[in-house]
């Protein structure tokens, strides 16, 4: 491995676990613009032929299978990636208790930015698409309208589920992990965890999201190259409808309200903006990565 590749790669993980971090932005789109996407996907389905293989006691096909995996990219990605979760963990928990209108306001803007992400992979948009989508807002916008329930003390076994869930994001262009967790209950903890190193959560966690990414990298090969326009179609509609979760003024029930008098309204409104420019310009400077990267044919 070259140290200039080391170095190349690591710095992608820091961008790709920055955007875990924070609501709204995902791994997966990150890593499709820094041209590493479908590189990482092969690599995880290579892992998970490893696991598998390993599993069956099948030596000579492990032995196979883990040379063909990609630790060139998957180490210092990972090492990236940790780092920023780390540093992210220190700093974001703050500023949603300090300023939680201006940060629901921006993290809503990069959410509906991120809509676009999907919308654009769909080939041939059909009233079947459409349908999918409306379903998928409705079942969103029903799951993120539930009371707020911040989980302060989740069994591991929660945990580890709500990882396995989450860690998606990382392998599924426009999907936020940071916001998976958010809905869940789990964002806060999650970061409160990774900022005093409890090691027995952090662990738990790590086992959740790579079994998750494991599973998922199968599954998501496989729904993209059966079914990738209706696949899109789903997450658009989920992304639109989660977008209820991230409205700048709500109630302590989570009910919606519009702004009221004390209310930054116009710091709120331009927070949102600039969340949405941040994506359109991040899509621009991707644009020649996506078309050389499709996520499956």
């Amino acid at each position: 491995m070259q140290p200039k590749s080391l170095l190349r790669h690591y710095l992608q993980g820091l961008l790709m676990g920055t955007a875990d971090v924070i609501p709204g932005v995902s791994g997966g789109t990150v890593a499709l613009i820094v041209g590493v996407y479908q590189r990482l996907l092969e690599a995880a389905g290579t892992v998970t032929e490893v696991v598998f293989r390993l599993a069956r006691a099948d030596v000579s096909g492990t032995r196979d299978a883990a040379r063909r995996v990609d630790f060139a990219l998957l180490l210092p990605l990972g090492a990236g990636v940790v780092t920023a979760l780390l540093t992210g963990a220190a700093l974001i928990p703050g500023l949603m208790e300090d300023y939680p209108v201006q940060t629901r306001a921006l993290f809503f803007g990069l959410i509906a930015g991120s809509i676009l992400i999907p919308w654009r992979r769909i080939r041939t948009r059909s009233a079947l698409h459409v349908a999918v989508m409306i379903i998928a807002a409705a079942v969103a916008f029903l799951f993120a309208g539930m009371p707020d329930r911040t989980v302060d003390d989740p069994s591991l076994f929660i945990v580890f589920g709500a990882a396995s869930l989450a860690i998606c994001a990382m392998i599924l262009p426009g999907v936020s992990g940071a916001f998976l967790l958010l809905v869940m209950g789990m964002y806060e903890r999650t970061l409160d965890a990774l900022h005093e190193r409890e090691v027995a959560y952090i662990a738990v966690f790590a086992a959740g999201a790579a079994v998750g990414i494991m599973a998922f990298s199968w599954v998501l090969r496989r729904l993209l190259e059966r079914a990738h326009d209706v696949t899109m179609a789903a997450l658009v509609g989920l992304m639109a409808g989660s977008l209820r979760a991230l409205w700048p003024f709500v109630e302590a029930d989570r009910s919606l309200r519009g702004p009221v008098e004390g209310d930054p309204v116009a710091v709120a409104i331009a927070l949102a903006f600039a969340g949405l420019a941040v994506v359109v310009v991040l899509m621009r400077l991707g644009a020649t990565a996506e078309e050389a990267e499709p996520v499956a044919n």
